[in-house]
């Protein structure tokens, strides 16, 4: 696929026909790090890297400057300033992201009202029926890059395609501040010579094992029998990928997708053997979590546990319990009781709390007896003193203890964001 660097940028000509090319894919460019420098316009042209600052910090994003040495999200800082090591480092700004992300998705929203959200920065558009109103699907998306540019600053690109796939596809080879647009008819010739890693579902893993059976390309994967591919990756994986091979993706745009995972996690930046700090360490995820479900209106019936171990060993366990909920006291029973029930731990790297299986509040039945009533009028009690004073002029007492200092910087996200290569 693409290089992530934007040198293999490819855009559409202005008299492409667009009337089949109906799903849109519109991502922001590089957008965590263009947040940031709209409020350092002197740096755009230089490499810079979105990060924290610690020693254990790994880059949010980076600007296409810094993607030309190899920098990349999800790398570590030291890494990144070995490829680059003239790269200026700037701390993130989350509160700014989800500012610039509500003015976008209001755009899209602006659009056609069959939006789905991926993320905080980009989203499927299925503009067929505002074509009447808008224009063909190249014009709504060239009215999407202008209206975000002029109204944000901020430049995305966008693929149109018959399929969400190719879209997708097609928005990553725009990339930066580009429009590409494939018509249905074109889709194979589109797709056929990209490596198979462009393929969704296509890891390291399944690719080194492609490659070796001589299938480099798209086309190659399109031209090999089903059950060749089913034995080479499985059943379920040789057919989603000969169907996509062939540009067969039956999905829709599926509007108001609603979340499916929330969760807290933080690397220290000491690893952490103490089990009292990391059992307070889970209630203050716990608490946070669960003021998240309650601010969206969700109740979680599965709890997981999430361990990495400083030699980079990493575990995840579950529990699922028989009511849903969404008390901080009740997740960290829950995720407490699995943090022991792993018996002994090394020392402990990062640590997080996710819950699962989300479903609106209220939509379950009342139980007879509810143990949880004196927490439940407890948190929501704390909830509107949260609302007046802020979130942490009430805590409970175990979390006011001396070591809040060994803590290190956290990262917050929910099913929609775990994605990410910020492009």
């Amino acid at each position: 696929m693409s290089r992530q660097d934007g040198s293999d940028r490819q855009v559409s000509a202005e008299s492409v026909d667009s009337s089949t090319a109906t799903i849109l894919h519109v991502d922001l460019d590089a957008f965590f790090a263009s947040v940031e420098l709209l409020d350092r316009p002197d740096l755009v042209d230089k490499p810079v890297v979105v990060s924290g600052s610690s020693s254990r910090s790994v880059v949010t994003a980076a600007n296409y400057p810094a993607r030309k040495f190899g920098v990349r999200s999800a790398i570590p800082l030291s890494q990144a300033l070995r490829l680059c090591p003239h790269a200026i480092v700037l701390e993130p700004h989350r509160e700014k992201y989800a500012a610039y992300s509500n003015q976008v998705m209001a755009i899209f929203d602006d659009m056609t009202p069959i939006v789905e959200r991926l993320g905080i920065d980009e989203a499927f558009l299925d503009v067929a029926g505002a074509r009447g109103l808008l224009g063909s699907p190249a014009e709504i998306g060239r009215l999407i890059r202008r209206r975000v540019q002029e109204e944000t600053r901020l430049t995305c690109s966008v693929g149109a395609a018959s399929t969400k796939f190719i879209a997708k596809l097609a928005s990553g080879r725009a990339k930066p501040d580009g429009l590409l647009v494939v018509p249905a008819e074109e889709t194979l010739q589109f797709l056929h010579p990209l490596p198979v890693g462009a393929l969704w579902g296509v890891g390291q893993t399944t690719e080194e094992t492609l490659i070796k059976r001589g299938l480099r390309t798209i086309g190659d994967i399109a031209a090999t029998p089903l059950a060749n591919l089913q034995r080479a990756v499985g059943d379920a994986a040789g057919h989603k990928l000969h169907d996509l091979a062939n540009g067969i993706d039956p999905r829709r745009v599926t509007p108001d997708v609603a979340e499916k995972s929330i969760g807290h996690e933080v690397t220290f930046e000491v690893d952490m053997s103490d089990a009292e700090l990391l059992r307070r360490e889970l209630l203050r995820q716990a608490d946070a979590v669960a003021v998240r479900l309650r601010r969206g209106g969700w109740v979680a019936r599965t709890v997981v546990l999430k361990l990495r171990y400083s030699d980079f060993t990493t575990i995840t366990r579950s529990r699922t319990i028989a009511e849903p909920t969404d008390l901080g006291r009740r997740i960290y029973e829950e995720v407490r009781g699995i943090y022991d029930a792993v018996g002994a731990h090394g020392t402990v790297r990062l640590i997080g709390v996710r819950v699962e299986q989300l479903t609106p509040a209220g939509g379950q039945a009342a139980s007879l007896w509810d143990e949880d009533e004196t927490w439940r009028d407890t948190e929501r009690a704390v909830d509107g003193v949260a609302e007046r004073f802020g979130r942490g002029s009430l805590l409970p007492a175990s979390l006011l203890g001396p070591a809040t200092h060994l803590l290190g910087r956290g990262k917050l996200g929910d099913a929609r964001q775990r994605r990410r290569s910020d492009d």
